[in-house]
């Protein structure tokens, strides 16, 4: 089978790269991304703090200033609005043909009820961001994407934008997506979970399953040769056998989280890592999102 042409790229930047002192690429890279993030928060606030002075000047008739292009769509960020009862009053971006509708139930690409989350936030708190998945123009992919809200009298205005690394709340989507996976279909699961096709290996997020007595791994989706084989003696570079320590913790406590250092499937780097594990059945399972290089 032919791998995605993203795993390609990764590889083939790899290579590029070898010769490059391991931690100055890595460091660049990581202080990139970050930018990135630091860099469309800050432009989506700004945004939205526009949005807001204008929906407080010119009341509901601002709403048509939002659906077209000019002052509120800045490249691929844009607002859109919603009133408290999650009906769609204005887009600024591809998400126009949903004005008119009542998105309450609206779902990411992950069956993830993003949209309800906006509003009971919003509700509560006033304002707020909600993590999801949705398919990105630019990539072809569905990839992390935040979206940041802020409630104005009876309106909701949100801007999203995609994140150039996934986070642990989308692990534990994927997790969770998992565990659901396992209850309608039993061990037959593990095949999906294996399967570069089977939705549960997303850009460096997996899935992965160990069983609690015999310590064998069942399913991993980032890293396939692991599987059949017992996965308890595994160390990381620093010698800590994680995978003993989330058996205990799933043993204990049913749930938990652990760090440790692994290589990352996309980047071919290794990278710190927080997984998230939960026990079902006789079983261990876990993901997780690679947070930064190891030192």
């Amino acid at each position: 089978m032919k791998p995605p042409q993203h795993l390609l790229l990764a590889l083939m930047i790899g290579l590029a790269t070898a010769a490059m002192p391991v931690h100055a690429t890595e460091s660049a890279a990581t202080t990139q991304r970050a930018q990135q993030a630091a860099d469309s928060g800050s432009r989506a606030q700004a945004l939205l703090d526009r949005a807001e002075r204008h929906l407080v000047d010119k009341g509901d008739e601002a709403l048509a200033s939002f659906s077209r292009a000019g002052e509120f769509v800045e490249g691929e960020l844009y607002v859109y609005a919603i009133d408290t009862q999650g009906n769609f009053l204005a887009s600024g971006g591809s998400s126009i043909t949903l004005i008119g509708r009542n998105v309450t139930d609206l779902q990411d690409s992950e069956g993830r009820s993003f949209m309800r989350e906006i509003l009971d936030g919003a509700r509560a708190q006033g304002a707020g961001r909600v993590e999801y998945r949705w398919r990105n123009p630019s990539t072809g992919r569905n990839d992390p994407k935040i979206a940041t809200y802020r409630k104005v009298g009876e309106r909701i205005l949100v801007v999203g934008y995609y994140t150039p690394f996934a986070s642990l709340e989308l692990a534990k989507s994927l997790l969770w997506r998992a565990v659901h996976q396992y209850k309608t279909q039993g061990d037959a699961a593990f095949v999906r979970f294996n399967s570069l096709n089977g939705g549960f290996v997303q850009d460096d997020l997996y899935v992965f399953v160990i069983g609690l007595d015999d310590e064998i791994v069942y399913a991993n989706g980032g890293h396939p040769r692991f599987v059949g084989r017992k996965g308890g003696e595994l160390a990381d570079t620093n010698g800590k056998r994680f995978i003993r320590e989330m058996i205990d913790v799933a043993r204990d406590r049913g749930e938990g989280e652990v760090e440790y250092t692994w290589r990352n499937p996309l980047t071919q780097k290794v990278e710190h890592k927080r997984s998230h594990v939960i026990r079902v059945d006789n079983y261990l399972f876990g993901a997780g999102a690679f947070t930064g290089p190891a030192r």
